[in-house]
């Protein structure tokens, strides 16, 4: 998103642009509420959802780049009136935008960022890193050893070093979403303990995600009941982490099943 914000910007210092962005929707429908493309004379920026919603939009935003005064929203029923097999209705709003007005839209068009945060830097971190740097989070990167992190990062990522590593469980924004896969059990274990003890005192986690297998998991059970988790507690804890069917091993292939995980428990 970062990146489309810069070539609007970029585009704009030659020439005036409409923002188009999707206002409403009913039903099934390309793109969600707050969607947007910038149309110039000659190009685009973004998209609110292709095929002929998007070329009537174009067109409209052209005319109206020509002539001020033509309608600002237009209603669209993607069935009916332009054979779109979704079916469902969309509410597209116009608007002249100019080089002066990128104060305003670096506020309008900044996506809500999910809090995330990761403990550990080892290979699937790493990896998951990579492609959460693509999604609207806002992302925290934690590890307890020096020198854990690479140069390079996603601009939506915040490293921060903790030692012991479970103390900065505290210091999580409200309504993180925890992902848990140090180099140690050891330390997955006091970072789980760390959560639920939030989770009991404040109740703002909406997920925490620990790696492993559902052996690894059972034997932390035993573990965290013999620290006083009652089993209604230790539901709260999501084990082996990912979308299920997927059995590739790979740390890549790890993190995308995860970040789609974490995707459906952000929306």
């Amino acid at each position: 998103m970062q990146r489309l914000i810069a070539q609007l910007f970029s585009q704009l210092a030659h020439g005036n642009a409409i923002l188009v962005r999707v206002q409403a929707t009913r039903g099934s429908v390309p793109r969600e509420v707050g969607a947007w493309m910038a149309v110039f004379a000659d190009s685009t920026v973004a998209t609110v959802g292709g095929g002929r919603l998007e070329l009537d939009a174009i067109a409209h935003a052209r005319a109206l780049l020509h002539n001020p005064a033509l309608v600002r929203i237009q209603h669209y029923a993607l069935g009916p009136s332009l054979g779109q097999c979704c079916g469902g209705q969309v509410t597209l709003a116009f608007s002249p935008v100019t080089a002066q007005d990128q104060a305003a839209l670096t506020l309008a068009l900044r996506p809500a960022q999910v809090p995330v945060a990761l403990f550990g830097s080892g290979h699937v971190g790493t990896a998951l890193v990579q492609v959460l740097g693509l999604l609207p989070v806002d992302l925290t990167w934690i590890d307890s050893r020096d020198q854990a992190f690479p140069p390079g990062l996603p601009a939506n990522v915040h490293c921060e070093h903790s030692s012991p590593v479970q103390g900065a469980v505290a210091q999580l924004a409200s309504q993180s979403r925890v992902l848990i896969m140090s180099f140690s059990h050891a330390e997955d274990l006091d970072i789980v303990h760390a959560c639920l003890l939030r989770q009991r005192a404040q109740a703002d986690l909406p997920f925490i995600g620990l790696i492993g297998s559902k052996t690894k998991w059972a034997t932390f059970c035993h573990r965290l009941e013999a620290r006083g988790f009652t089993p209604a507690e230790l539901a709260q804890v999501t084990c082996p982490i990912g979308v299920p069917g997927i059995y590739d091993k790979r740390p890549e292939v790890i993190a995308v099943a995860v970040a789609a995980q974490l995707m459906m428990v952000a929306a």
